[in-house]
């Protein structure tokens, strides 16, 4: 008694996730199509948000990590001109400007937002403050200090200016960046406040939208060999960091947890690496002197 019923499967499936659910509602929904026992996924998109959501399944949630820390694309449009509440347009109207910038005032500022930056979660982000998510202190009406955190902007380019009231813009950024903070804080810098007003992640490290199912075909193919089919490897997960053979006796050290002889391939002391045998990943780790110190082991079938 107690143990989660469901198969043993391991893989990634990319969804295209739909406007108007969690991310969390969509895992759920990909593990009653897999019968899986265990999913995840790499990086929540909010409600409103459409694209790439990566649902990671059975060993496969052993490899989120190097896929949160992966650069990942969105294009957005924000509507200038009003601040919302929640910097998107799910919230209410809390400030407006009758400022409108023109696209050269617009592309200037936008250099200010790429490199290292300093950026504030939105007041309703799932942020922990004192041990409970910020969106819930919103809820309640409290206004909070939410720290400022680094991070790294790739690229933040103008594609589209529709009309004088939105722009379109498409974001490659590293962990844990809030669009609605771009856009928020870019409404603020050029003086006409801001807030997106659709948002639609395009790729996520390895993943792209294009190979992304609909949550509609995830049911049509739930509990079919179809839709097994559609589950990309384990290792595709892995795609950022260098990959490593090992040898027999270097398996089943590796397989218990221990440090396990590898042939050495293009990494450094101190790298993060994964070893396979077999072309089938067997555990990721830290390359040191010959060897892989797995921080993660790989239980696959066979």
């Amino acid at each position: 008694m107690g143990r989660k019923k469901g198969r043993d499967i391991s893989g990634w499936l990319i969804v295209d996730k739909p406007a108007g659910m969690t991310s969390t509602a969509v895992v759920n929904k990909v593990r009653w199509a897999l019968q899986a026992k265990k999913a995840g996924h790499a990086g929540t998109l909010d409600p409103d948000a459409t694209g790439v959501l990566a649902v990671a399944l059975g060993e496969a949630t052993k490899t989120v990590p190097f896929v949160t820390d992966a650069l990942k694309a969105y294009r957005f449009t924000m509507r200038m001109g009003a601040a919302t509440n929640t910097d998107d347009a799910a919230g209410e109207v809390i400030a407006t400007s009758e400022t409108r910038p023109d696209d050269a005032a617009l592309k200037e500022a936008l250099h200010g937002f790429v490199g290292e930056i300093e950026q504030v979660p939105p007041q309703y982000s799932a942020v922990k403050i004192d041990g409970e998510r910020a969106y819930k202190r919103a809820r309640d009406g409290e206004a909070m200090e939410i720290a400022a955190r680094p991070l790294w902007v790739e690229e933040l380019v103008l594609i589209d200016r529709p009309d004088p009231d939105h722009a379109e813009l498409e974001l490659v950024c590293g962990k844990g960046g809030y669009v609605r903070s771009i856009a928020r804080d870019l409404g603020e810098a050029l003086g006409c406040l801001g807030h997106v007003a659709q948002l639609r992640r395009t790729w996520s490290g390895p993943f792209e939208v294009e190979d992304g199912l609909s949550l509609e075909r995830i049911e049509e193919l739930a509990q079919t060999p179809e839709l097994d089919a559609c589950l990309l490897p384990l290792e595709t997960g892995l795609s950022e960091l260098p990959e490593l053979r090992t040898t027999e006796a270097g398996l089943s050290r590796l397989r218990n947890g221990n440090p396990g002889m590898v042939i050495p391939g293009d990494v450094e002391y101190g790298d993060t690496a994964w070893a396979s045998f077999d072309g089938k990943p067997v555990a990721v780790g830290v390359f040191k002197a010959g060897e892989l110190h797995p921080s993660r082991v790989f239980n696959l079938p066979g």
